[in-house]
């Protein structure tokens, strides 16, 4: 707790020729980091490395770089930067082991993960198996009321917190249950707001009903009443407990929750944005991000959540562009690591693992950015993230195109970096995911095991010339993807994106689950609306199965398939 709780007096040397800082576990990064930054204030260093000491570094509050910070690096191997504390104590009680949970600066905490031993624990839920999980029966959007079998919720019906994962076609709601009226063989389930208004308005994407012959189906989530399976836990926010069930043989060597959501910010502005720093060799673990446990959540589209949407009628005429039916607004996620307004900032070597939330995130005014030979796992929602997915006053159909281009990410580079066990929360997040960008080149990486789409690249549902342009997709292997949802895809477009190409990457080994909404609904390669002047050449994929939906003009399809050149197949991938 020490660690947490204060700032450690700074045990550091300078080294005046080399222009380094050593720091240890025991020491401050926000001190390490303000000696660097008086250091070039006062002419004596321009470029300083800070150098960690192996161990994890704990943080009570996000470590804040910024454009005095430009031309540092930090680099440590086997250095962990961490966001959790520690729990101990556990006592033995029956089948389960019990601990207290700590206060952090003063006062109690909530999470929704917790790491034992290494491992992600399992949040309690009413099933261990997902194909079990059970279907939903009526869904009545006057009254905000779902209906589900009695059966379902007979655990929960005096849970305080429990709370309902909803698959829906392309994402999942999380959905805080608020009440259960019994009626038959069946249960009304209501919720919570903001989170009810928004899932009974929004129109997409939307729950299936039992006549459409796919039910979606849900799982229920954080009651102690479901607590029956090795591997799970709970959390007793009133009484201040953490309760787990062990797998046979198992005890608590290490118990960790987070109780940070970000643990590094970039924060320059367009002005003055932060310059030439480099992050080397880091791991960065042990966030977490609790919107779903304060206001639910409903996303659209690849994690980004709604906070207001609804059905048009009538629709809206678009010049250049189908009608719409629907509007919406729309919030991002927390990453582990956010970048606003940084030029030539990188990541090198890295791990970003047991998150919460998404890992890294270019969020807006970012340049020319590398992240290589980095490692992506255990993550709840997307992996590498860049550029704006409709700005929160921006109705996200409509084009963006800013007066000042600057808030536009442009020139990042994805290379070398593998991505897996991603989105295990949040099945609608993606591996990759590229909003409104120029000039982002994503190559060589490899993606397998995750949820819904590998590489999602481009935003707007529309095929207005706007921000997108020259952007590369390029060698990368994906396999063992989609395997929660579907309306999916290897590699997945939206928008106009002037000299864009798609090429030699190779796409391949589907999941197959039973309960995804349309069992034929997925491609390989999937240009989805608005999708224009995008060349997609020399792409291995067992077989030709793409969708080309609502596209716009200027598509080039060339040579895409089982028919492609071994040696292209053999290349792609992380080098």
């Amino acid at each position: 707790m020490r660690r947490v709780l204060g700032i450690i007096a700074l045990a550091c040397c300078i080294n005046s020729s080399a222009s380094d800082i050593f720091i240890t576990p025991d020491s401050s990064l926000t001190d390490a980091v303000r000696k660097a930054r008086e250091a070039k204030r006062l002419g004596s260093r321009e470029d300083i490395t800070i150098h960690l000491g192996s161990g994890t570094y704990y943080l009570y509050e996000p470590l804040r770089l910024r454009p005095e910070d430009s031309g540092l690096t930090i680099e440590g191997a086997d250095a962990v930067i961490s966001g959790g504390i520690s729990v101990t104590g556990w006592k033995r009680q029956g089948r389960l082991f019990v601990a207290d949970v700590p206060d952090v600066n003063g006062r109690p905490i909530d999470f929704r993960q917790l790491w034992i031993n290494g491992e992600k624990a399992v949040r309690a839920r009413d099933v261990s198996d997902f194909e079990q999980m059970h279907r939903i029966r009526t869904y009545d959007k006057k009254k905000h009321v779902l209906w589900v079998p009695k059966k379902a919720v007979e655990k929960i019906l005096t849970a305080p917190y429990a709370e309902m994962v909803l698959h829906e076609m392309w994402c999942t709601s999380n959905l805080r249950i608020k009440s259960i009226t019994v009626q038959g063989d069946s249960a009304a389930v209501r919720f919570h707001q903001p989170e009810a208004r928004i899932q009974f308005e929004h129109p997409w994407p939307s729950p299936m009903t039992p006549n459409t012959g796919h039910p979606s189906p849900f799982y229920l989530t954080n009651a102690k009443q479901l607590l029956d399976e090795p591997g799970e836990w709970y959390h007793d926010i009133r009484e201040h407990k953490v309760y787990y069930m062990p797998h046979k043989g198992e005890t608590v060597k290490t118990a960790i929750v987070p109780v940070l959501e970000t643990l590094v910010e970039f924060i320059g502005t367009a002005e003055h944005p932060v310059r030439n720093i480099t992050m080397k060799g880091i791991s960065f673990q042990h966030t977490t991000w609790m919107r779903p446990s304060e206001k639910g959540h409903v996303p659209l589209q690849a994690g980004m959540y709604l906070t207001e949407a609804y059905k048009l009628r009538p629709q809206i005429d678009r010049p250049n562009n189908h009608k719409l039916d629907n509007q919406g607004w729309l919030g991002r996620a927390a990453a582990s690591v956010e970048l606003r307004y940084a030029e030539e900032c990188s990541f090198d070597g890295c791990r970003f693992e047991h998150l919460g939330g998404s890992g890294l995130d270019y969020v807006t005014g970012c340049r020319r950015g590398t992240t290589k030979d980095c490692t992506f796992t255990d993550i709840a929602m997307n992996g590498f993230v860049c550029g704006s997915f409709s700005t929160e006053g921006l109705e996200t159909h409509r084009p963006y195109q800013p007066t000042d281009f600057r808030e536009v990410c442009t020139g990042q580079h994805v290379a070398d970096c593998e991505f897996y066990n991603i989105s295990n929360e949040d099945w609608g997040c993606v591996a990759i995911a590229a909003g409104y960008v120029s000039g982002i080149t994503i190559e060589h990486n490899t993606i397998h095991d995750v949820s819904y789409t590998g590489i999602s690249l481009g935003w707007g549902w529309n095929r207005d010339l706007i921000c997108m342009k020259d952007n590369c997709v390029h060698a990368n292997l994906i396999y063992n993807y989609a395997q929660h949802m579907y309306d999916c895809a290897g590699i997945y477009t939206l928008g106009n994106q002037p000299g864009t190409s798609i090429t030699e990457n190779v796409v391949r080994d589907i999941a197959k689950p039973s309960y995804v909404h349309d069992p034929n609904h997925w491609f390989y390669l999937y240009t989805d609306e608005g999708s224009s002047n995008i060349t997609l050449k020399d792409n291995w994929t067992p077989e030709e199965k793409f969708l080309q939906n609502a596209n716009g003009p200027g598509n080039v399809w060339e040579n895409n398939g089982p028919q492609v050149s071994d040696s292209i197949r053999i290349r792609a991938g992380k080098r």
